[in-house]
């Protein structure tokens, strides 16, 4: 049997309890709601999560193979001197992002044209080897994204099932518990006072 409050056992008392167990148990259902949101939307981030790895694997995957050929045609020297002061690749913004609640950095990145180096002894492949960083480099924050989300949806879920558990084994058993002594207590103490009066009658009656 659940432990029960420390509360006077009177009417006042069982009718507040009343009420306050009827909240509860607004509030677990409305938690139970949010847990079964969260968990649809936990499947859907991570089924996205995991296509958005694989194809940031295999982008990744292209850069180095193009940066390798690109080292491989080029010296490091004028591959180094190539990429000094070339204008930044990509346009990066990071906005805060809402779902059930959870917050995480939503980010938007976009790829900019490839500007022109104008140097002696490049390749072709240099300009391949800048272009697919660019896309590998996007993907990896469009992953980074999916999984601060995934991991904070998670998170959240893990809380929304504790305070669930908590209401369910704890707290409303713990009121249902009080509820039931007080009313047991009450009605004893009826019984009581009209075995008393019962007493009295047949002493009065008596006399």
């Amino acid at each position: 049997m659940a432990a029960r409050l420390k509360v006077p056992p009177t009417k006042s008392t069982l009718l507040s309890l009343k009420k306050q167990v009827d909240f509860l148990q607004q509030g677990h259902t409305l938690l139970e709601r949010k847990k079964e949101l969260l968990t649809r939307l936990v499947y859907e981030r991570l089924k996205n999560y995991r296509k958005l790895r694989q194809h940031a694997r295999t982008a990744m995957q292209q850069a180095y193979y193009w940066l390798s050929i690109s080292h491989v045609r080029m010296d490091s020297g004028t591959l180094h001197s190539a990429a000094q002061g070339l204008a930044p690749a990509l346009e990066v913004n990071i906005l805060p992002r809402s779902s059930i609640g959870v917050q995480y950095p939503a980010v938007t990145v976009t790829t900019r044209p490839l500007e022109p180096t104008g140097l002696m002894g490049t390749d072709a492949s240099f300009d391949e080897t800048r272009q697919h960083f660019a896309e590998m480099v996007k993907l990896m924050a469009e992953l980074g994204e999916a999984e601060t989300a995934l991991w904070r949806l998670l998170d959240e879920q893990r809380k929304t099932q504790k305070r669930v558990n908590a209401l369910k084994y704890n707290v409303i058993p713990k009121y249902n518990t009080t509820i039931h002594f007080i009313q047991s207590s009450l009605e004893e103490e009826e019984r009581n006072t009209l075995f008393q009066i019962k007493v009295l009658r047949k002493q009065a009656d008596s006399h």
